[in-house]
């Protein structure tokens, strides 16, 4: 019988998906005040000088770094105990205040090359800007590579609220010091405020970092620096970092190419790209990332074992789950794109042709929601098996492929920042079927049919979803009463609520185990109120 630390806690992805719910409606915020103060064009500019910094987030501190330690970290707390984990604690988080330090320097010195890269289409005047911003905003990554490894030593002890609240943190502190110092430079808002929003950024980013030291304390750790980097732990974590750098984090890589090949339609499109990826971020976020947290320890553990027969059946549960949960609203966000994206986005400078540009991008963004996240669950535990080189190189595949379909969907077929969008999808659907083939075989038993038949169940689920959907955006005008705020967020509201559920009704129906182990959940939590 497995212990607790080998068990999928679908409990506390509850927990991890409502702290990430608030933190991504607290990004929406950030967004939508941001956009409505400067406009799509001045945030262009904004976008593009985090980009780099947000990117290497992703990379090395939410990406590589945060996956290789808490795969090692795992399997050391089940192998030697919490005294040798917490020594490997010490040394990594040294190790990366060093080196993160030395990054963030390299980054102020060689802003100019680094912008020129990103956004060859911008003139002068605004690349100059931009590469101002980028020299304020580089130091944050520092501050979250220091917070994904707390995230993870938090994670591997079973403690999740802290570190799924800490992003909540950083958009508090980047709205409140944005907005703060943007009026103190320019109380009118121009360009020259968005020096505010990069210094709210640091902000932010140490917010992220310092709410999980108390949580930290209480696990048991405590920090001495530690130089002696000459430890098999540490090795393992940089071997395994090596090609996690590529293969976790492919899909932001594309969305680095796609910022790149938006600049030639000028900053709006940048944004335009950015506002509808975070919309997409947002069921991501809140099911996929939730889903992948508390799977990862589990499955480390599992692989460290003597006896590995859950690994298999561990890993297709949690793809199973993350299905049931995002389909559903990939399919809500293809028929709600452009009403969501005018209720949330089209305020101040937001425009209607704004929004119906960002809704197209949505749309096609949502094609590839499933397959993000699984991969989300799926590429982490390559690593919990020593099969690290296996994502690396679909990811190179996958990133080829999208230079390849940039350039044919946006110059040949002139599809534009559209055509960004679908392509990034097209190349996480296929990221996602390579990687699950080539699990199957070390996996044993990924319980194949079970996926299938729940991908088809909740597929055909979706079927009432859509007609839920449609039939409130075509006879919901002439119900409600015409015009004004309230009615917009009526109709939104009465088109998820329905929507979300027929697709519950059908799964019941269709017998869709998920959806009887979620709803006994939330009966459960209900019954103990």
């Amino acid at each position: 019988m497995m212990n607790d630390g080998k068990k999928l806690n679908t409990r506390a992805s509850g927990v991890i998906a409502a702290a990430v719910m608030l933190s991504r409606v607290l990004g929406l915020v950030r967004e939508v005040l941001f956009n409505a103060l400067f406009g799509t064009a001045a945030m262009g500019l904004f976008l593009i000088a985090f980009r780099l910094p947000n990117l290497l987030r992703d990379l090395f501190a939410e990406g590589a770094l945060s996956t290789a330690f808490i795969t090692v970290f795992s399997q050391k707390l089940e192998k030697e105990g919490s005294a040798a984990a917490w020594a490997l604690a010490s040394k990594m988080l040294t190790l990366a205040a060093v080196f993160m330090s030395a990054v963030s320097l390299l980054g102020i010195v060689f802003a100019g090359p680094l912008v020129s890269l990103l956004a060859p289409g911008f003139d002068p005047r605004d690349a100059a800007f931009t590469i101002l911003l980028t020299r304020i905003m580089y130091p944050f990554i520092l501050l979250v590579s220091l917070a994904a490894l707390v995230m993870g030593i938090l994670n591997s002890r079973q403690i999740f609220t802290a570190p799924a609240l800490a992003s909540s943190f950083f958009n508090i502190g980047s709205i409140a010091g944005g907005v703060c110092f943007g009026w103190l430079i320019d109380p009118a808002f121009g360009p020259k405020a968005l020096t505010g929003l990069a210094i709210g950024t640091l902000i932010g980013g140490f917010l992220q970092f310092a709410i999980q030291i108390p949580s930290l304390h209480r696990a048991g750790l405590r920090f001495v620096p530690d130089f002696r980097w000459n430890d098999s732990g540490i090795k393992r974590i940089l071997t395994l970092m090596v090609p996690s750098v590529i293969a976790a984090s492919a899909v932001q890589v594309n969305v680095l190419v796609n910022s790149r090949f938006a600049s030639y339609e000028g900053a709006e499109a940048v944004t335009w790209l950015n506002s509808a990826f975070r919309l997409m971020q947002l069921p991501l976020g809140v099911f996929g990332v939730a889903v992948a947290t508390i799977t990862l320890p589990v499955v480390s553990r599992i692989a460290a074992d003597a006896d590995t027969s859950r690994f298999g059946p561990t890993l297709g549960r949690a793809m199973r789950l993350a299905v049931f949960l995002t389909l559903p609203s990939a399919v809500g966000l293809w028929f709600l794109a452009e009403p969501v994206i005018s209720l949330i986005y089209e305020h101040g400078h937001f425009l209607k042709s704004d929004t119906l540009q960002t809704a197209m991008a949505l749309q096609c963004y949502a094609i590839g929601l499933v397959a993000y996240s699984c991969i989300k669950v799926l590429s982490p535990a390559f690593y919990a098996i020593n099969r690290k080189w296996t994502p690396m190189l679909v990811s190179f595949g996958a990133v080829g492929l999208n230079l390849l379909l940039n350039y044919l969907f946006m110059f040949q077929l002139g599809l534009g920042h559209k055509g960004l969008a679908l392509s990034t999808s097209i190349c996480a659907t296929l990221n996602f079927a390579t990687l699950y083939l080539l699990m199957r075989s070390p996996a044993k038993n990924l319980e194949s049919r079970k996926f299938t038949g729940t991908l088809l169940r909740c597929a055909a689920a979706t079927i009432p979803l859509a007609l839920a959907c449609h039939a409130v955006l075509a006879h919901g005008p002439t119900i409600l009463p015409s015009g004004g705020i309230l009615t917009h967020i009526a109709l939104v509201a009465s088109a998820i609520v329905l929507g979300s559920a027929a697709y519950l009704a059908s799964c019941l129906l269709l017998r869709v185990d998920e959806t009887t182990a979620a709803l006994g959940v939330i009966q459960r939590k209900l019954l103990k109120k």
